[in-house]
């Protein structure tokens, strides 16, 4: 493997020598994520294989080019998992690329996000060095936090080539019910119960349907769903799963006809957002999807930040009909000077992933 790293640092440092943009690329399971890029595909794939896993100490570490399926499958062995619950794209998603991505699934809300599990971090910078950040256990943290930086930063500040994350215990029980509410009442009774001693890991409202996710000990979970009413959902684990890896019906008609999907980031106590278009919401109403035919960036994203929130242009049925239009809510300008000076800081001759996220 440290052949395989003296490759990667060869052909950085070259790249910046002769000015040659890189496009960093896993699996390729999330390439229509953010902006378009231009660049020579480096590919990650090789160095790939689970370094460390301590199941008694709930830490796993891997190189980047490892199957997000491997380590799932291997921490489950153990009756543990990614407690963040990233979406699973395709056979090929790679651990650094989920990671780089960013994305948390369902149980986001009540576990934390992706970047609250990452405990460390090895990244190879434009000058081909190789740096670490964190450690493997929580106490390691220090100072900036560069490790869960990384997160979400879709490769623009280096290589990541190993990641620490922490892991969790599966629940012992979990259970599902559905509740037919309109999107007020929905969001009403999803933070009436963010506010109780409930065991939610996960809720949806959808096309005048609400489910929720309980996860924990058998006791409490039963007694919440007695507690809570609603209908009981077989095959819980299903519907989860296709909502994690955004494989619902709704996303699926996103893909089929309607031109743009944006996620919309709020807080999750704000009212309705009155928009056109279909909405699906999620993480006790704090996400909230928009499927649209033909949206209008700024309305959109001047309503969401009405809201106290940002709005992400997530997917577009063509290129040209998002042509112009950022995928990212615009910066303020202090957090874009911070944005510039991190890529400077870390890509001096700017060869990663250029224009990805801004």
């Amino acid at each position: 493997m440290d052949a395989i790293l003296e490759q990667f640092r060869t052909r950085i440092q070259a790249a910046g020598a002769d000015g040659t943009r890189l496009l960093l690329r896993g699996g390729g399971t999330k390439d229509w994520y953010g902006q378009n890029v231009v660049g020579d595909v480096f590919d990650t794939r090789a160095y790939a294989g689970v370094v460390d896993y301590e199941p008694t100490e709930l830490v796993i570490t891997a190189r980047c080019g490892t199957p997000l399926a491997e380590v799932e499958a291997l921490v489950a062995q153990h009756g543990q998992m990614l407690a963040f619950e990233p979406p699973r794209f395709g056979a090929g998603s790679t651990i650094g690329g989920v990671v780089a991505s960013g994305l948390s699934g369902p149980r986001r809300a009540t576990a934390g996000a992706l970047r609250d599990f990452v405990l460390g971090a090895q990244l190879m910078d434009g000058r081909g060095e190789l740096l670490s950040f964190g450690g493997q256990v929580m106490k390691n943290v220090a100072g900036y936090d560069v490790s869960r930086l990384l997160a979400g930063s879709l490769g623009t500040l280096g290589l990541i080539t190993q990641v620490s994350l922490k892991v969790l215990p599966v629940p012992f029980c979990e259970a599902s019910i559905r509740f037919e509410v309109d999107e007020v009442k929905a969001l009403r009774m999803m933070n009436e119960w963010a506010g109780q001693p409930l065991p939610v890991s996960g809720t949806c409202w959808h096309a005048g349907v609400l489910t929720v996710r309980l996860s924990g000990a058998q006791a409490a979970v039963r007694a919440a769903q007695a507690g809570m009413g609603g209908e009981a959902l077989d095959h819980g684990d299903a519907f989860w799963n296709a909502l994690r890896d955004q494989r619902g019906d709704f996303f699926a008609g996103a893909e089929a006809g309607a031109a743009e999907l944006w996620r919309l980031s709020v807080p999750a106590t704000a009212s309705a957002l009155v928009m056109r278009g279909e909405q699906l919401i999620e993480w006790g109403g704090a996400q909230r999807w928009l499927r649209v035919d033909r949206g209008v960036a700024d309305d959109i994203r001047r309503v969401t930040a009405a809201a106290g929130g940002h709005a992400t242009r997530y997917r577009v049925e063509s290129e040209e009909l998002g042509a112009g239009v950022g995928a990212f809510h615009p910066l303020a300008p202090a957090i874009a000077r911070i944005h510039e000076r991190l890529k400077a800081a870390f890509d001096p001759a700017g060869i990663f992933n250029i224009g990805r996220m801004y």
